[in-house]
């Protein structure tokens, strides 16, 4: 049985009247200023959030204000992590219900770690950010080790790197497994997305 980390103790979250409600994305980035002093975790936010923006309107044909509510969700998906460790998901979850932004968006954040919160993705932003979320940081740390960063980085490379444990050994390799076994999308299509979309994000 897998130890929940930092159970919510709940799956629903916000309140269905603020459905649309969104906050601007320079409102968003003045509270990742505020939240998180880690220059390396908020760029991890951000390319998460371009990606998830890309993959709604690229793969899902999303709207301009569906497209949004997926790049709020990666944007701050892991705000609370650094200054409340301890307390991951619940405080930012509270900030963004206090706020009263989109349930939907509220939940996608709940859920990029179910292992972890307890709460299951229900549709596909939950799916995908739960995907994207070890995913896209795993990218990034191949990136990092190469003279070229991106330029000419392959899936293959990427590949190999994962089927090894001990390169960046804090990338959960279960949970990625777990993410991919929820949707129908080859692992190898996934890598290319996130090295396309979030390899020019600052």
């Amino acid at each position: 049985m897998t130890m929940l980390i930092h159970s919510l103790g709940r799956e629903t979250f916000g309140d269905v009247a603020n459905t649309n409600n969104l906050m601007p994305v320079e409102e968003a980035l003045q509270l990742l200023n505020e939240w998180v002093p880690n220059e390396r975790l908020r760029l991890h936010m951000k390319q998460v959030a371009a990606v998830m923006k890309a993959w709604a309107i690229e793969k899902e044909g999303a709207d301009e204000l569906t497209a949004r509510k997926w790049e709020l969700a990666g944007l701050l998906h892991d705000a609370d992590w650094e200054k409340y460790p301890h307390q991951h998901c619940r405080v930012i979850i509270e900030e963004l219900e206090r706020r009263n932004i989109d349930p939907d968006v509220i939940h996608c954040i709940a859920s990029h770690g179910p292992k972890h919160f307890g709460v299951e993705p229900q549709n596909n932003m939950d799916k995908m950010i739960y995907v994207f979320d070890e995913l896209s940081g795993f990218v990034h740390a191949s990136a990092l080790v190469r003279p070229a960063r991106y330029d000419g980085m392959d899936v293959k490379s990427v590949l190999k790197k994962l089927r090894t444990p001990s390169f960046a050994a804090q990338v959960n390799r279960d949970d990625i497994s777990d993410a991919l076994s929820r949707i129908d999308n080859p692992l190898d299509e996934i890598i290319q997305f996130i090295i396309d979309h979030q390899k020019d994000v600052q």
